[in-house]
């Protein structure tokens, strides 16, 4: 198993129990494609950005560390890019 961080950006006009919602279900897709989960999951919070992406200025930040197997993250790669709400996101390995 590998060890991975996976950084999204959710949309600024979420309410809070819709963001949680947002990030259970990412979470969900990490544990369907093999992986696991570290908890907690980092919260930075909202965030400007540094240019204009699809009229936002600003989105929620948030960091999700997990394990899983070599297939983990072009799975999850592949379902987050189609969830509505997520603006930008990037799964990135950890170093051992």
């Amino acid at each position: 198993m590998n060890k991975y961080e996976l950084c999204v950006v959710l949309n600024a006009k979420l309410e809070d129990d819709q963001r949680s919602s947002e990030i259970e279900k990412i979470k969900g897709y990490v544990s369907r494609f093999g992986g696991s989960v570290e908890e907690p999951v980092e919260e930075w919070g909202k965030r400007k950005f540094a240019y204009t992406i699809d009229h936002m200025n600003e989105g929620y930040y948030y960091f999700i560390k997990f394990e899983g197997k070599n297939t983990t993250p072009g799975e999850l790669e592949n379902s987050v890019r189609i969830m509505e709400n997520v603006v930008r996101f990037l799964i990135v390995k950890q170093e051992a």
